[in-house]
C-alpha cells in the first residue's frame, strides 16, 4: 500500500510536470519530472531495461526532503517517467531516503537499499542526523519498505567512524553469490572513508572491513561510493567533500576521485595503487555504475556541484540534469570515459571537413547547433607547431563558451565566463593534458544546458552546465601558429 505522503508526490508530478515543454529540457541529458534532482541511484538493469532512480525533491527547485524520482529506459539515452519510488514516510526515513542502489533478486524482484535520515535533538539542543541504511522490494514500480528496517544502523558502524555520516550504500553481486555493498563514512580524523559490508541473501547485512580511507589526504567525508572490476583492475570510485586544490588535478571543494588497485576477496583488502580525478570539469559529482547484459562497465553522475546550485534562470520549474552514460575502461593505468556507442544510434545530419587551416577566428558551414556531438582532430603544420587552439560554442552575438588548449604547456581550458550566468563563482577549469606530438582530439557532446568534453578518446572528461539562450548556437575555431584541423559533426536526433 502506498503512503500518503508518497501518494502526495506522485499527485504532484503528474498534475504540474505536464507544464514543462520538452523543448525547455535538455534533449537526451535526464532532468527530474519537476522540481530538484541530485544524485543518481539505484542505476541498474532490471527485467532487460535500464533503470535509474534520483534524489528527487519535486516540490520546489531547491533541495527538500528527498524522494527517489524514477526512469526507465532501452538505452539509458531515452528516459520514460515512472512515478516517483520513494518518499521520507517512516520513523527511520522521516528526514530524506538518501542515496542507494539497486539490482535484480533471483525471485525476480528489484531490491533497493538506501540511507534512511532520522533528525534527533541532543542534550545541547541542536539537531544531528543519524543515518541507517535500509531495503525496499518491488516490482519495477512499486516498492515496500522492508519490515526489519533499519537493516545497518549504528551498532553496525566499527569503533571511531560516524553513524552520522554513514550513506550511500552501493551494492553489487560477489562471485560466490552473495552480496556485497560500499559505504561511506567519515574517520575520527575527520577524514573520508569507505566501509565494506556483506549479506548472503540481500536482508542480513554485517561489517567486514575498512576497504580504503583519506588520512586527510583527498578531502572529507567519502561519499557515493562505488567498487567494481574493470580491465583486470579493481575501481573504487568515490565524491569527497571540502577537498584541497592539488595542482591540476583535484579543486576545492566537492570533488571525485578515482582509485586504481587491486583486490584480495580472500582477504578483503583493497590496494590503491593509483589516484586521479574522474571528471576535470566545473559539474560532475556523485557517479554511479551499472553492468550492462553485454559486459560494459557504464557510469552516470550527477551534472552539477553543490556551490553552483542556485545557478538557474528565473521561473524554471526543474532543476539538475545528470550526464550522459560513458563507457568506462581502464588504459595505461588510467580511467578512460567515451559516450555510450548508443548515442551513434541518435547521430543524424554528418557534416565533415579534412585539413582545413585553422588561424583567426572562423566558422565552417554546417558547423552550429546546441544538440549534437562533434569530434575535432587538431595538427600543426609542418611549416610551424601552433602554439593555442581556442573553440567557441554556444554562441551569440553576447555569449559563448569555450575550450582553450594552450600546446606549450598541454593545459586544457574549459569556461563558460561569457556564458550568461550572473552568479559570481567559479566559471573556469583547467587540466593538463598528455602531450602527442601536437596532435589534439577533442569529442564535444552539445544538449542545450550542457557541454561534456572527452579528450584524446576518453583520457580526460570536462562537463559543464549552460543557461546560454537557444539562439546562441554558432561555433567557431581559433589558432595562433599554423594548425590543421578535422572536424565531424552530428545532429542528435531524439
Amino acid at each position: 500500500m502506498l503512503s500518503e505522503a508518497l501518494e502526495k508526490a506522485r499527485a504532484y508530478e503528474e498534475k504540474y510536470s505536464v507544464f514543462i515543454k520538452d523543448e525547455d529540457r535538455p534533449a537526451f541529458h535526464l532532468s527530474p519530472r519537476i522540481g530538484w534532482m541530485n544524485d543518481p541511484n539505484g542505476f541498474s538493469l532490471f527485467r532487460g531495461q535500464y533503470h535509474l532512480f534520483y534524489q528527487y525533491h519535486p516540490y520546489s527547485t531547491q533541495w527538500g526532503p528527498m524522494h527517489w524520482g524514477h526512469v526507465v529506459s532501452a538505452d539509458m539515452l531515452r528516459w520514460t517517467y515512472l512515478p516517483a519510488a520513494m518518499a521520507p514516510d517512516q520513523a527511520y526515513d522521516q528526514n530524506g531516503c538518501f542515496s542507494g542502489s539497486a539490482l535484480e533478486l533471483p525471485d525476480g524482484r528489484q531490491l533497493l537499499l538506501y540511507t534512511g535520515v532520522r533528525e534527533r535533538r541532543r542534550e545541547d539542543g541542536t539537531l544531528k542526523a543519524a543515518q541507517t541504511q535500509c531495503l525496499a522490494v518491488g516490482d519495477g514500480l512499486n516498492y515496500e519498505k522492508h519490515p526489519l528496517n533499519p537493516v545497518l544502523d549504528e551498532k553496525d558502524v566499527p569503533a571511531g567512524f560516524s553513524h552520522h555520516d554513514f550513506r550511500d550504500p552501493k551494492m553489487y553481486r560477489r562471485p560466490d553469490g552473495g552480496y556485497a555493498c560500499v559505504v561511506g563514512d567519515r574517520t575520527d580524523d575527520g577524514s573520508g572513508a569507505i566501509l565494506l559490508y556483506e549479506s548472503d541473501d540481500g536482508e542480513s547485512w554485517h561489517y567486514v572491513t575498512i576497504l580504503d580511507r583519506s588520512y586527510n589526504e583527498y578531502g572529507k567525508m567519502w561519499e557515493c561510493p562505488d567498487f567494481f572490476a574493470l580491465d583486470g583492475q579493481q575501481v573504487l570510485l568515490t565524491s569527497p567533500q571540502d577537498m584541497s586544490q592539488v595542482g591540476l588535478e583535484f579543486h576545492n571543494g566537492n570533488g571525485t576521485v578515482c582509485c586504481i588497485g587491486a583486490y584480495d576477496d580472500a582477504l578483503k583488502r583493497f590496494h590503491r595503487q593509483r589516484v586521479q580525478a574522474i571528471d576535470y570539469g566545473i559539474d560532475f559529482y556523485a557517479p554511479q555504475t551499472l553492468l550492462t547484459a553485454d559486459g560494459r562497465r557504464v557510469m552516470i553522475a550527477w551534472m552539477q556541484n553543490w556551490d553552483t546550485a542556485v545557478a538557474y534562470p528565473a521561473g524554471t520549474k526543474w532543476f539538475g540534469q545528470m550526464t550522459l552514460p560513458r563507457e568506462l575502461h581502464v588504459r595505461d593505468g588510467r580511467l578512460i570515459q567515451t559516450p555510450i556507442r548508443e548515442l551513434d544510434a541518435l547521430h543524424g545530419r554528418r557534416v565533415a571537413y579534412e585539413n582545413v587551416p585553422v588561424g583567426e577566428e572562423s566558422n565552417l558551414k554546417g558547423i552550429y547547433g546546441r544538440v549534437l556531438d562533434m569530434t575535432i582532430t587538431l595538427r600543426s603544420q609542418p611549416s610551424k607547431p601552433y602554439e593555442l587552439f581556442r573553440l567557441k560554442f554556444a554562441k551569440g552575438s553576447q555569449h559563448y563558451s569555450d575550450l582553450v588548449y594552450d600546446a606549450r604547456t598541454s593545459i586544457l581550458r574549459i569556461s563558460r565566463t561569457h556564458s550568461g550566468c550572473t552568479r559570481d563563482f567559479v566559471h573556469e577549469r583547467e587540466c593538463f593534458v598528455r602531450d602527442r606530438g601536437g596532435e589534439l582530439k577533442l569529442r564535444l557532446v552539445l544538449d542545450r544546458f550542457s557541454a561534456e568534453v572527452f579528450v584524446n578518446d576518453g583520457e580526460q572528461a570536462l562537463s559543464m552546465t549552460i543557461y546560454t539562450p537557444m539562439t546562441a548556437n554558432g561555433i567557431s575555431f581559433e589558432a595562433r601558429g599554423a594548425a590543421l584541423m578535422d572536424v565531424e559533426k552530428y545532429d542528435i536526433i531524439v
